[in-house]
């Protein structure tokens, strides 16, 4: 099951439009907003007889281990050589597209990490046969930083090429008391184990960070269960934050 915002659903459906489109599209977002469940829904949409999804996550990500990685994922042996394995990509993309047709879709995740050089490259992998044509569906998913990497000048060819761009927001207040009890209803409870006030300190140390969220509340579920409380209030979740969750 999954908890959705206004904000997950619009990233959902621009991720959908740059898969049917073939385009170049970066999401970003702080850690734990839910940008690689955004990626899960998305996949999970697709259907594998149109489409044919390609998803990296790999924080030393070369040029070269890139191409051996997306053509492991495309059932090939990869060339040992850089260019070998471009011009191999090249035709199995063709293949995939032209015979098969299906639209291949690549996801590379932690993208915030990627280097230099693996960035350069990405400006090389959508001219496969002209400018105006895009071989494949790019998404590059990282978190804030990734923003303020391609402003740099030295990535404007790059950042001239991307034809969709999201930022991920956290959850207000209302969404991280409505995110709990959605979960607390997945889980088969109806009750509410978590007071308002309780919701309110969730929110003051979680910031609406799902991550966040989801850690304090099962360590307070947890504590609760072993004491055989039925509620939890502000003071267990203080209790817990301070305890378990400030170091």
């Amino acid at each position: 099951e999954l908890y959705s915002t206004p904000s997950i659903e619009e990233l959902c459906e621009r991720l959908q439009y740059a898969a049917r489109n073939r385009l170049f599209a970066v999401i970003t977002g702080d850690v734990g907003t839910g940008k690689t469940t955004a990626l899960r829904k998305l996949v999970d949409s697709l259907d594998i007889n149109r489409y044919k999804v390609m998803y990296i996550s790999d924080s030393s990500l070369t040029p070269r281990n890139f191409y051996w990685e997306v053509l492991n994922q495309l059932g090939c042996e990869a060339k040992f050589y850089r260019g070998d394995a471009k011009r191999q990509l090249t035709r199995e993309l063709s293949n995939l597209i032209e015979t098969q047709k299906r639209i291949p879709v690549i996801i590379s995740d932690e993208a915030h990490l990627l280097s230099r050089e693996m960035l350069e490259e990405v400006r090389f992998l959508l001219n496969f046969k002209m400018d105006s044509y895009n071989p494949m569906s790019l998404i590059l998913a990282g978190q804030s930083e990734l923003r303020d990497v391609l402003k740099k000048q030295i990535y404007e060819a790059i950042c001239q090429r991307i034809d969709i761009r999201y930022h991920l927001t956290p959850y207000d207040r209302q969404q991280t008391g409505e995110y709990i009890k959605k979960h607390l209803e997945y889980a088969g409870e109806t009750r509410d184990i978590f007071t308002e006030k309780a919701i309110g300190e969730i929110y003051d140390y979680s910031h609406g960070v799902a991550r966040k969220i989801n850690k304090v509340c099962i360590a307070c579920l947890m504590h609760a269960a072993q004491r055989q409380t039925k509620l939890i209030d502000d003071h267990v979740v203080r209790l817990i934050i301070e305890d378990e969750f400030n170091w």
